[in-house]
């Protein structure tokens, strides 16, 4: 695997924000963007290739998740996801019930920003929404996560991995925690008589972070929605995929079209989706291997600032984290401006999430872990397929100098 272009002297270390498209993935979008074009919605030869395809990614996607093809549905990223999600049953319920007055929902204080816009936006609708906090590795709380389920409360999302800081969550343990609260509310007649199967709390989490390292099976995890983002898995921008279990009731939030399952408008953009497919396969079937060669890194990398530097320290869980996440804070030091002077450099890194508006600089995320609940920045490094030890120790003899 190559970066188009790739000059020899930079470094990227940005790769939970965005992966390169992988060559074999590249390939294999390439026949739908010029020959195999057509529009997957007409019934003519060239539309029936297109939908052929489309299927075939999305009975890929299933397996990998061990679910229907039926409760997969392809978006634009783990943004769209979210919100179709989020948005989508809280729309419902409104569309049943008439009020969202009165009814709850649970969340964590270092969710990703499309997540907690959702509920932010939903909480003037009405809606009350619980944010656990996270202890000083970044874990959500299960005890506080118990004492917040009420009668009413409806959905809880939870990310398996944190953008930030890499801490991988219990999403298993929170999946039994709530299966012991299950029920089918009393409030919710009229839903629940349209759909009998179905039980509260529904439970989300965005698992756009975790495909490179961990496994995707949802009947393990426990989940009812889930979500993945293409290029953070060396597949392409602009795609993803919302796992919708199909108890599960949700309206479209884009209308104009009865696309993937009536859930989301929109031609579907075949290349994309079928880059997304090879892309989630390779990174499932290669995860053990890369996981371990990368964990190698990341074990060398932290040992050596934390023993060379002297005042620094690693955000997160040593141990509860995905393999390619670093996040290091460095006393006294203006983490925005070391950032700016190792990018040039050519050492690209962050210091926090890319979503996040230019105007805050500060990071939530880092804030939430931070005991005395006060203000700190830090440098994300994360780690790829290109990444090398020489790499790392060129950055290590920078951050030596700057800080």
């Amino acid at each position: 695997m190559k970066f188009f272009g790739k000059k020899e002297k930079e470094i990227y270390l940005d790769y939970v924000s965005s992966t390169p498209v992988s060559e074999k993935v590249f390939e294999a979008m390439r026949p739908y963007w010029s020959n195999s074009f057509g529009n997957a919605g007409e019934k003519h030869k060239s539309g029936r290739e297109a939908k052929n395809a489309l299927e075939q990614a999305r009975e890929s996607v299933a397996k990998i998740l061990n679910t229907n093809a039926k409760e997969i549905i392809f978006t634009s990223g783990g943004t769209e996801s979210n919100n179709l999600a989020i948005l989508g049953f809280f729309n419902f319920i409104k569309s049943k019930t008439g009020t969202l007055n009165g009814y709850h929902a649970i969340t964590s204080e270092i969710e990703h920003s499309s997540v907690l816009g959702t509920f932010k936006y939903l909480e003037k609708e009405g809606l009350g929404v619980s944010y656990i906090k996270v202890d000083k590795n970044g874990v959500v709380d299960l005890k506080e996560i118990k004492e917040k389920i009420k009668e009413r409360t409806l959905l809880i999302s939870i990310m398996f991995v944190n953008n930030e800081i890499g801490t991988i969550q219990p999403i298993e343990e929170i999946a039994k925690i709530l299966r012991k609260h299950k029920k089918i509310s009393n409030n919710l007649a009229v839903f629940s008589s349209q759909n009998k199967n179905l039980e509260f709390p529904i439970f989300h989490t965005d698992a756009s972070q975790a495909p490179l390292f961990l496994d995707l099976d949802v009947k393990k995890l426990g989940v009812d929605m889930l979500t993945i983002d293409g290029q953070k898995i060396y597949g392409p921008k602009g795609v993803g995929v919302l796992f919708l279990k199909k108890e599960v009731l949700i309206q479209p939030i884009s209308f104009g079209g009865k696309q993937e399952h009536g859930l989301r408008a929109g031609t579907e953009n075949i290349p994309l989706i079928v880059g997304f497919s090879k892309a989630l396969e390779i990174s499932q079937k290669e995860r053990e291997i890369y996981s371990q060669k990368i964990l190698k890194l990341q074990n060398y990398f932290i040992d050596e600032i934390l023993k060379s530097i002297p005042n620094s320290k690693l955000n997160g869980s040593r141990k509860q984290r995905v393999p390619n996440n670093i996040n290091i804070s460095f006393e006294n030091t203006d983490h925005e401006f070391l950032a700016v002077q190792l990018d040039e450099i050519g050492v690209f890194c962050s210091t926090k999430s890319a979503c996040l508006n230019d105007k805050n600089k500060d990071s939530y995320v880092l804030n939430a872990i931070n005991k005395d609940r006060v203000k700190m920045g830090g440098i994300r490094f994360s780690l790829g397929k290109e990444t090398t030890k020489r790499d790392l120790d060129y950055v290590i003899e920078k951050l030596k100098k700057f800080v």
